[in-house]
């Protein structure tokens, strides 16, 4: 281990899961070196396992299309919702933009995240990055600035890594904005909901040619507004499996994890109940509760947010891991202008960063609000009125050029000015995930 005084790097990042490990391999690809401090053992369990359009698209500029098609990860060619019932559904299909700005097919993957993040993590590592195993106990600061951070090592002591700039992607551990240094975190739209989830085998998938029909398909089935299931398949034979709905529908029910979960997978929806084939869960009945969060200022002299460390909205349309590795594209982007010198002599070097992603999950903020508040308008949007713009978003082509003329984001803002104003309490610390 290199301690104080042994190096100053260049970048350290907490956190080596996919926001973290995209942001080393980022910087290795624009020639620095970064240093990843990781706390956990990998592999881990997680969830978030289904990749949008560009989050694939992200993964090839990053030389990883071979690797992930030799994991035989699913492919995933669009997410269809089921409406209340099963009554009705809709379709989105992953499509890119070619060089004439035509929309064309493609195809992105559903991945085990125990897995991905362990590949994501040792490919990093094996192109060039520092790794020191161990957890982030204190920013290091000097004034106003971040200096880097102290570690406890897995033998108990600690040390120091002194870094230029530190990168938050930590995740929802949210580390900086735990220890101050961001702005405080706020609750956000969705912060009353619990998740309950699990995974089992050999449930009965689509097999069709159409590619609404395809076997690696995200699968949304919704009961009402907020109450929904997911069905994401991660192999051949395993699918992940959750529900998502109000923290109180959960407590009312006084059922344990496994049995809510079962009654739940077999009421919520027709076109879900059918699918499931048995109930044996392959992984324990996990939950989590009060996700919702947000910080408006998470940059700063010496520090950025990546991903999750600094807002989550609702996984309802799978894009947390989008949102992890584009940022950590933008925030390697953002580094280099800083040691080129362009930014580094600015009262805050990474303003426009944060800008630039907020206004991204500002527009998926408003994308999952117009769901759940306008479902009959929405379901226009996305079939009729503004097809190929909802295919942008949803492919999480989000930010500056790419979506400057996008009219879908006006039609849904013009939506959402319609409803009454909410009544508004001040907003109080943001309590610990459940």
């Amino acid at each position: 281990m290199k301690t104080q005084g042994d190096k100053k790097h260049d970048v350290v990042i907490i956190g080596g899961g996919p926001g973290g490990a995209a942001t080393a391999l980022y910087l290795l690809k624009a020639g620095l070196r970064p240093a990843i401090l990781e706390k956990e053992n990998f592999p881990r369990y997680h969830i978030g396992e289904s990749l949008t359009g560009e989050c694939g698209a992200c993964l090839r500029r990053l030389d990883l299309e071979e690797t992930m098609l030799a994991e035989g990860n699913p492919i995933k060619h669009g997410v269809k919702v089921w409406g209340a019932g099963g009554r009705n559904s809709f379709w989105v299909e992953v499509q890119e933009r070619t060089a004439d700005n035509r929309l064309k097919p493609t195809w992105t993957w559903q991945v085990k995240r125990s897995r991905f993040d362990q590949i994501m993590l040792e490919t990093a590592i094996a192109r060039g990055a520092g790794y020191f195993p161990g957890e982030a106990v204190a920013p290091l600061v000097e004034g106003d600035r971040v200096t880097g951070v102290r570690f406890r090592a897995p033998d108990g002591t600690t040390h120091d890594l002194n870094a230029e700039v530190v990168v938050d992607a930590s995740g929802q551990g949210t580390f900086l904005a735990n220890k101050g240094l961001t702005s405080r975190k706020e609750r956000g739209e969705f912060d009353k909901q619990v998740a309950i989830f699990s995974q089992l085998n050999g449930l009965a998938r689509d097999f069709g040619e159409a590619t609404d029909q395809k076997p690696g398909n995200t699968l949304i089935f919704y009961r009402q507004k907020h109450h929904w299931a997911w069905f994401i398949p991660l192999d051949n034979e395993v699918v992940s499996i959750g529900v998502v709905m109000p923290s109180d529908y959960f407590t009312g029910q006084k059922l344990s994890k496994p049995d809510f979960l079962r009654q739940e997978l077999t009421t919520i929806n027709p076109e879900l109940s059918k699918r499931i084939t048995n109930l044996d869960f392959v992984e324990e009945a996990r939950a989590a509760s009060n996700y919702s969060y947000w910080c408006r200022r998470f940059t700063g002299k010496g520090f950025l947010c990546v991903g999750d460390s600094h807002r989550f909205i609702d996984p309802i349309f799978s894009f947390g891991l989008f949102f992890a590795v584009k940022e950590a594209q933008y925030a390697s982007e953002t580094l280099v202008r800083y040691f080129n010198g362009e930014t580094r002599d600015l009262d805050n070097p990474f303003a426009a960063y944060e800008a630039l992603v907020d206004s991204g999950q500002d527009i998926i903020q408003d994308l999952v609000d117009c769901f759940w508040d306008f479902p009959l308008a929405f379901q226009m949007l996305v079939h009729r009125s503004h097809q190929e713009y909802m295919v942008d978003l949803f492919a999480g082509r989000l930010y500056g050029d790419m979506v400057k003329d996008n009219e879908g984001v006006g039609a849904m803002r013009r939506l959402l000015a319609t409803r009454k104003p909410k009544q508004v309490e001040a907003a109080p610390e943001y309590s610990e995930m459940a």
